[in-house]
């Protein structure tokens, strides 16, 4: 390949009740909300946009939240759990933060290398706190929930649960140029770039795993990082001249993408990591007002009408929360 990713961009999951979604995250996790926009496919519902301060590729989780949806099945075909990096020996604290906000976190692994903490989101999403001693320089969004001393650095890694790892092993080497870095029994990690925090995916294969339902807690895709729109072209360019069914280029307001399905199910993007979420709104304020693209903005009324009115955190932007 011509082009290879950087890591990981961001990973987009469906919720139900965006309220509760933004109460989780920003006070939860203590991640920040970057933006607040709808689903250019479906202007009715929310886009809700969460990173570190600047909404830098590599901390992103979003969502499209919609009230009501129905429970999705987590399975093969799916990205089955999503975690961000936190600094080693923060899993205690961070026990304890889940723990006086009503939920039920647990440790799931404890070794020489790492350490991980499971939490359930709000909508039945699988949220992991992964604790290394591997170097993770990125900055954390300092919130009034979460001191930065504790704080999530970014993403760390996914997990693709898929039938066939042989085939999704492979389109990640010779697609995306990731390169395999461990394998254990059924999981294979791959590694973008230098396999920091943030590069990291594992494919687990599974052949009793059910078929996964895209719905309410339950991944939509997962996307990868790559600079700029020409070196995306060049991609796209590349992955259709193999025969993979690849979208044109599609503009996201804050970043442009392309997207297809890997052999095992799961959907992946490709997003530019250009020109991120200060393009229509002071990087102080950003997440506050409803951020509609040029297409969308002569529907602005109706738009509003038609979502939910939701209640952002002052601690979102301290600065200017009066």
């Amino acid at each position: 390949m011509t082009a290879t990713t950087e890591g990981l961009h961001h990973v987009t999951a469906i919720a139900g009740d965006p309220q509760k979604n933004i109460d989780f995250y920003i006070r939860g996790l203590g991640l920040r909300l970057v933006k607040k926009t709808v689903n250019f496919d479906d202007p009715g519902t929310y886009h809700l946009y969460y990173g570190d301060e600047a909404g830098r590729p590599g901390s992103l989780m979003t969502f499209f939240p919609w009230r009501g949806v129905a429970p999705g099945r987590v399975g093969a075909g799916q990205s089955t759990s999503t975690a961000f990096s936190v600094p080693a020996g923060s899993l205690g604290w961070w026990h304890q933060h889940f723990s006086d906000l009503g939920f039920d976190p647990r440790i799931t692994s404890t070794s020489s290398t790492e350490e991980r903490l499971l939490v359930i989101d709000p909508d039945g999403l699988q949220i992991e706190l992964v604790a290394t001693h591997a170097d993770d320089p990125r900055d954390p969004w300092d919130s009034a929930s979460v001191p930065a001393e504790y704080a999530v650095r970014g993403q760390h890694s996914s997990v693709l649960t898929v039938r066939d790892a042989e085939r999704t092993v492979g389109l990640m080497v010779d697609d995306l140029g990731m390169r395999v870095v461990e394998q254990e029994g059924n999981r294979t990690r791959l590694a973008a770039g230098d396999g920091a925090p943030g590069t990291l995916v594992d494919v687990h294969a599974s052949s009793l795993a059910p078929a996964g339902l895209t719905a309410g807690g339950t991944v939509h895709h997962i996307a990868f990082r790559v600079p700029d729109q020409a070196t995306q072209q060049v991609w796209r360019d590349e992955l259709a001249s193999k025969g993979h069914q690849v979208t044109e280029i599609l503009d996201r307001q804050y970043f442009t993408s392309i997207y297809f399905r890997e052999p095992g199910g799961v959907l992946f993007e490709i997003a530019t990591d250009t020109p991120g979420f200060d393009i229509d709104e002071p990087l102080l304020e950003l997440g506050r007002s409803l951020k509609l693209p040029p297409w969308l903005e002569p529907s602005r009324e109706a738009i509003e009408a038609r979502v939910i009115p939701v209640a952002l955190p002052e601690e979102n932007n301290p600065e200017v929360a009066a």
